[in-house]
């Protein structure tokens, strides 16, 4: 929806509440006039409830209204008396419009100084819940959100089985577009395992100032632009339409930032013709062929154990002289040269084209690409033929351009286009496990505005390849409540963390010893 049409649902929505309640704020005490007056009337109206003003701002907050729309029609009726189980239901599953028939035909009296005490166990349980609900969402969409690793394509800086924290106010937190969502869920309700979305309406992109720039080699969550159903072996854009929010989570390190121009040669990342330089927590991981000389005996899972390779190896003939190797790091290749009974150990390297390589009409591949130009908010690009693939999703999908190719005629909006000029700066983004993680090299940039967050702890680590029947084991208690970036070697918090809550506690039971005493 356009922001001109958001304000005509708006007005609706006012006429709509004015009609319904302008008898009871009289019966309240007010004027008729006053539930008329856009957010005014939520104000009052919130004093005709006895419930605190601030409450106004959460009727206004995406994802949280729909949660206290509910309640603000609970406690309308329940402030004119009308507190039976019945209507209660009524007005729920009228969705507000029980008020309209209480509003016309009851004849009901304001109860001023209404008790906020729930009469029930199971009412006040609920007002706990709702209220533990709207303090959850709000955290988890504008400070901090739960995400898990699920794949290995930043193996060796975050591992399959890291339960992570991702900060919203690093980049500035971004509003929700979807406006009917389940709460603190993501685009799926777990168990019953439905859409937990409506696809309208569509608020504008909104992102609050943040404390930081992405910057090249920070870990970066965001929204999978190409989405679900993009096949990285075949030469296809089809994706599901889904609103941004609510495309699949993907986290991955940016390597290249808006203007600058990148190149991978030989699995290493150029930028502006200069090798790019990791953190020295970034260990990138490639695969590669071991040649073994069929004499010497070597204890396979000893050494695999002793190099750390969690993401697969296997032999690659059947007469198993030649280890593959899927994911291992530049010095594990250097130790592995130095077992007896390694030959050599050669790092493979792409050299025949890929057609599932973005921009999918170069002589590239996964190991050789660019150079590309990552675009910037407010620079222009030259079009034609030859630079049209890189930017041809940009100008339709991303920023929303009627796009027409006819032969060498390109038509943006209608007009005869010669060059184009972005409205959003764009990020490329590659995984630690080059040769295991589909990212950038095959569907191209991410947009400013599908960017999440970024991940700064690790609360908990499960080792997947451990089952629960040996759960002390299961867990990887030397990264727990460590931070994800930073230089140096991880360090756990985690004893911290418990002398904290032991404190707390101690305090806690001192305290209510103390109050039980002195009464």
């Amino acid at each position: 929806m356009t922001l001109y049409q958001w304000f005509i649902f708006f007005l609706i929505v006012q006429i709509v509440h004015f009609i319904g309640t302008w008898k009871l704020y009289e019966k309240a005490g007010r004027k008729s006039w006053e539930a008329a007056i856009p957010v005014y009337n939520a104000i009052v109206l919130m004093k005709i409830i006895n419930r605190p003003t601030w409450w106004t701002i959460l009727l206004f907050i995406p994802i949280i209204n729909l949660i206290m729309f509910p309640v603000v029609w609970v406690e309308t009726i329940r402030s004119f008396g009308k507190k039976t189980t019945l209507d209660t239901v009524l007005v729920l599953f009228t969705l507000g419009l029980y008020i309209y028939y209480i509003n016309y035909t009851q004849d009901v009296t304001h109860i001023k100084d209404r008790s906020l005490v729930s009469p029930t166990k199971t009412g006040d349980t609920v007002s706990s819940l709702l209220f533990a609900i709207v303090v959850a969402t709000l955290v988890h969409t504008y400070v901090m959100q739960p995400f898990t690793i699920p794949t290995s394509s930043l193996e060796k800086t975050l591992l399959v089985g890291d339960f992570l924290f991702v900060s919203k106010f690093h980049y500035g937190a971004r509003t929700p577009m979807t406006t009917v969502a389940a709460p603190m869920v993501h685009d799926t309700i777990p168990l019953i395992n439905v859409k937990s979305y409506l696809n309208k309406p569509q608020l504008p992109y909104f992102r609050f100032p943040g404390f930081e720039k992405i910057d090249k080699n920070d870990i970066v969550v965001f929204n999978w632009p190409v989405d679900t159903v993009f096949h990285m072996y075949k030469l296809s854009d089809k994706h599901y339409e889904k609103p941004i929010d609510k495309k699949t989570n993907y986290v991955k390190r940016c390597v290249g930032t808006p203007g600058d121009s990148l190149s991978v040669r030989d699995g290493i990342v150029f930028i502006d013709g200069k090798e790019l330089k990791l953190s020295d927590r970034a260990k990138p991981e490639y695969s590669y062929l071991a040649a073994l000389d069929g004499q010497t005996p070597i204890n396979f899972e000893f050494v695999l154990k002793d190099l750390d390779i969690t993401d697969g190896a296997g032999f690659m003939t059947e007469a198993r002289d030649t280890l593959y190797i899927k994911a291992l790091t530049l010095e594990g290749a250097e130790r592995l040269k130095n077992i007896p009974g390694i030959k050599s150990v050669t790092r493979i390297i792409q050299k025949q084209s890929d057609p599932t390589v973005f921009p999918f009409n170069k002589d590239w591949n996964g190991d050789n690409l660019g150079p590309i130009y990552i675009p910037e908010a407010g620079k222009t690009v030259a079009l034609n033929k030859e630079s049209l693939p890189f930017y041809k999703r940009i100008i339709s999908e991303y920023e929303g351009n009627d796009l027409k190719i006819n032969g060498d005629e390109i038509r943006i909006n209608g007009e005869i286009s010669t060059s184009y000029t972005f409205k959003q700066d764009y990020y490329y983004m590659m995984g630690d496990n080059r040769h295991n993680s589909l990212d950038s090299r095959y569907w191209g940039f991410v947009p400013a505005d599908h960017i999440v967050g970024k991940p700064v702890f690790i609360w908990m680590s499960l080792d997947q390849n451990i089952g629960w029947n040996k759960a002390i084991d299961k867990i990887r208690w030397e990264r727990m409540f460590t931070t994800v970036g930073g230089d140096g070697e991880p360090y756990s918090y985690f004893k911290f963390f418990l002398i904290a809550l032991a404190a707390y506690f101690g305090i806690t039971y001192f305290m209510k010893k103390k109050k039980a005493k002195n009464s």
